[in-house]
């Protein structure tokens, strides 16, 4: 399954791959040049079949739960002051997306969407700290009668462009998808202090999966 969030990108590479093939044709007797042409094609259309891939999830059930909604892999874990919505002392977990994992992004808890704000800014790696502050993001509130939720959807040194379906005042459900980052990215998730942070670092984490918090 394609996420619809990435038809514009992935039918315009389909295109281009197609044109790539028949265009090497015409180069009669080029049969190094042709081949190369078409394994190129086929390469491009893999990694873009693969990168905007998008598998069914089972979300676990507990309203006490947070749940991560990002693959890929837990690089930084600390306790922070955050300002913009949980306004207190919060515990910061960083997800890093590679090219590799699946990178559309799922509702961490069921509740009502108190925040939002986009931020342009620059494309640092995102596994470097500065990305979480320098880089093109959007920043996303969300809570319920047990607390409040607040991340990041951070841009990489590829990505340039973060979608984010969700507006304040939306109802969501949790594990329900709502956008993506293409091309690598980062996920940054902030909980109270008071949570229960239940990943640890280098572990892999699984959109509408893995829970990554619990309050108490």
């Amino acid at each position: 399954m394609i996420t619809e969030y990435g038809y514009d990108v992935f039918f315009a590479v389909v295109l281009f791959c197609i044109l790539l093939v028949f265009g090497s044709y015409f180069l009669i007797g080029h049969v190094i040049v042709k081949t190369v042409l078409i394994s190129a094609a086929i390469l491009l259309f893999i990694f873009t079949l693969n990168f905007f891939r998008d598998p069914e999830r089972i979300t676990p059930a507990g309203d006490q739960l947070v749940i991560s909604p990002a693959d890929g892999t837990v690089i930084k874990i600390e306790d922070v002051i955050e300002d913009r919505y949980i306004k207190g002392e919060a515990k910061m977990i960083c997800i890093f997306m590679s090219p590799v994992n699946v990178h559309v992004n799922r509702n961490p808890i069921t509740g009502l969407v108190g925040y939002y704000d986009y931020v342009k800014g620059e494309y640092f790696a995102a596994f470097e700290d500065k990305a979480s502050m320098k880089n093109e993001q959007t920043h996303i509130g969300m809570e319920n009668k047990n607390g409040k939720v607040f991340f990041k959807q951070i841009a990489g040194f590829i990505a340039r462009r973060i979608v984010a379906d969700v507006k304040v005042g939306d109802n969501v459900e949790v594990g329900k998808r709502f956008g993506m980052i293409k091309f690598g990215s980062r996920v940054d998730i902030y909980v109270p202090k008071s949570a229960e942070v239940k990943v640890v670092l280098n572990q892999k984490t699984i959109a509408g999966e893995t829970i990554v918090a619990e309050w108490k």
